[in-house]
C-alpha cells in the first residue's frame, strides 16, 4: 500500500493533469485580463511582467486533487487536502479582491487572520481529537527522540501553520521560486513518507507532480504566475503534512528559505518604525533585496533551489532513529 509505485502514480497524474490544463487556462484567464499588477517601487525588471496572466494557483489545487483522488482513504490524507484546498481558497479570494475588485492588498489583514484561523482550529480538533496517534508528540531533529508538547501544541501548531504559509505566500516574488523550493520540499516528504510508510505518501507524491507541470509554465521568463491561491495553498500542504508526520520542527530546516523571506519582511517593518524611515534591506523579501544588488533572478531562484536541496539532505540526516 505505501510502495514508491503509489508515489510515482499519483506524481505522474498530477503532472500530466497539469501540463494538460496550462496551456488551455493562461489564455483564459489572459482573456479574462487576470494579469499581475506589478509595484512601481520594485525591481525594474518586474516592470515587463505586469499583465502575466495570474491564479495559476488554480490549476496546481484541481491537478493536485486528481492526483491524490485515489489515495484519499485515510484521515491524515483528507485533513491534509481539506487544508491545501482550503488555504487555497482563501488564497483565491485575496487574488479576486485584488485583481477583479481592483483592491490593492485584497482581503484586510484581519480577515485573512480570521479565515486562517479557522482552517488552523478545524485541522486541530480532529489532530487533538484523535484516538489512534497522538499528534502532539514530534519529532526533535538529529536527536533521535520525540517531545510531547500536550496542550501547548495547539498555540505552537498555529504559530508553524500561520508562519509557514505567509512564509511561502511571501516566497512568491520571483519566476518558479516558491514552486520549485516548494517542489523540493514535497519530494522530501514523499520519502518521508515512503520509509514511515505514511498514507500521505500518495498525497504528496500529487503534490510533487502538480508542482513539477507547473514549473514548466512557472520558470523565467514565466508564463503564469501562481498567484495567493497557489502560494497559500502550498503553504497550507507544507505545513500539514508536517504536522501529521509528527515532523513540525524539520519544517525550520528544509523551509530555511520560507523562515529566511519572513523574518526579512519583520526586520525590515521594525528597523523601519524604530529608525524612522531606514530599511535594513534594500528591499524585502529577501529575494527582493538580492534582486536590488544586482543579482540576476535567474541566479537567486537556482543559488534557492540549490541551498534548499541541501537542507533536504540536512534533513534527512536528522531523522536519526526515526525508522
Amino acid at each position: 500500500m505505501y510502495d514508491l509505485d503509489m508515489a510515482i502514480m499519483a506524481t505522474m497524474i498530477a503532472f500530466l493533469a497539469n501540463v494538460i490544463m496550462c496551456p488551455i487556462v493562461i489564455p483564459i484567464l489572459r482573456k479574462v485580463k487576470f494579469g499581475q499588477q506589478v509595484r512601481n517601487d520594485g525591481p525594474k525588471d518586474h516592470l515587463k511582467k505586469s499583465g502575466t496572466p495570474t491564479m495559476g494557483g488554480i490549476v496546481i489545487l484541481i491537478s493536485f486533487l486528481i492526483g491524490s483522488a485515489m489515495f484519499m482513504n485515510s484521515l491524515e490524507s483528507k485533513l491534509v487536502v481539506f487544508t491545501t484546498v482550503c488555504f487555497g481558497i482563501i488564497g483565491f479570494l485575496d487574488d479576486y479582491i485584488k485583481i477583479v475588485k481592483k483592491r490593492s492588498l485584497g482581503l484586510k489583514a484581519i480577515e485573512k487572520i480570521i479565515l486562517q484561523l479557522i482552517v488552523c482550529g478545524i485541522l486541530l480538533y480532529f489532530l487533538m481529537t484523535s484516538k489512534t496517534t497522538n499528534y502532539a508528540e514530534i519529532y526533535i531533529p538529529f536527536i533521535g527522540s520525540t517531545l510531547n508538547l500536550g496542550y501547548l501544541f495547539i498555540p505552537f501548531a498555529i504559530f508553524a501553520i500561520l508562519g509557514t504559509v505567509n512564509g511561502v505566500n511571501l516566497t512568491d516574488g520571483l519566476d518558479g521560486l516558491a514552486c520549485g523550493v516548494t517542489l523540493l520540499i514535497s519530494t522530501f516528504f514523499v520519502f518521508i513518507s515512503w520509509m514511515l510508510k505514511s498514507p500521505l505518501l500518495g498525497i504528496a507524491g500529487a503534490a510533487s507532480g502538480s508542482l513539477l507541470g507547473f514549473l514548466l509554465f512557472n520558470t523565467y521568463p514565466a508564463k503564469v504566475f501562481m498567484g495567493d491561491t497557489g502560494s497559500l495553498a502550498l503553504g497550507g500542504f507544507v505545513v500539514s503534512v508536517a504536522i501529521i508526520l509528527k515532523m513540525p520542527l524539520f519544517l525550520v530546516i528544509v523551509g530555511l528559505i520560507y523562515v529566511l523571506e519572513a523574518l526579512s519582511v519583520i526586520i525590515q517593518v521594525f528597523y523601519f518604525k524604530i529608525t524612522h524611515g531606514k530599511r535594513f534591506f534594500k528591499m524585502a523579501p529577501l529575494h527582493h533585496h538580492y534582486e536590488m544588488k544586482g543579482v540576476t533572478e535567474t541566479k537567486i531562484v537556482m543559488t534557492f533551489y540549490i541551498i534548499t536541496t541541501i537542507l533536504c539532505l540536512i534533513g534527512f540526516l536528522g531523522t536519526k532513529n526515526m525508522f
